[in-house]
């Protein structure tokens, strides 16, 4: 029942995997990679040693999948990425207010 309880979510998306998105004690939520309704399985379904981000598949931790997508995701947010202008200094906060010149 538990392992029929995996392969029910692992439907569709590369070839039936899906993503562990999140691990508890007892349960974990999966999804399918490539897109689809995260659910929430009993943890024994999955194979031993897995980790958030790690991507099952048939049973086994697929390695190569799971690094494939977590290229993907960097290369995707290098590209979100805006880039800072030179002298914008970013880390020391404004300093006042914004709005000062308008208050006065």
């Amino acid at each position: 029942m538990m392992v029929g309880a995996l392969g029910a979510v692992a439907c569709g998306g590369a070839g039936g995997a899906v993503q562990v998105e999140v691990l508890e004690d007892e349960v974990a939520q999966v999804v399918p990679v490539g897109g689809g309704q995260a659910r929430t399985v009993p943890r024994t379904t999955l194979p031993p040693g897995v980790r958030e981000g790690d991507v099952v598949r048939d049973g086994h931790l697929d390695a190569e999948l799971g690094a494939r997508l977590a290229r993907e995701v960097a290369e995707w947010r290098a590209r979100l990425a805006v880039p800072v202008p030179d002298g914008l200094d970013l880390g020391s906060g404004a300093s006042g207010s914004l709005t000062a010149n308008k208050e006065q």
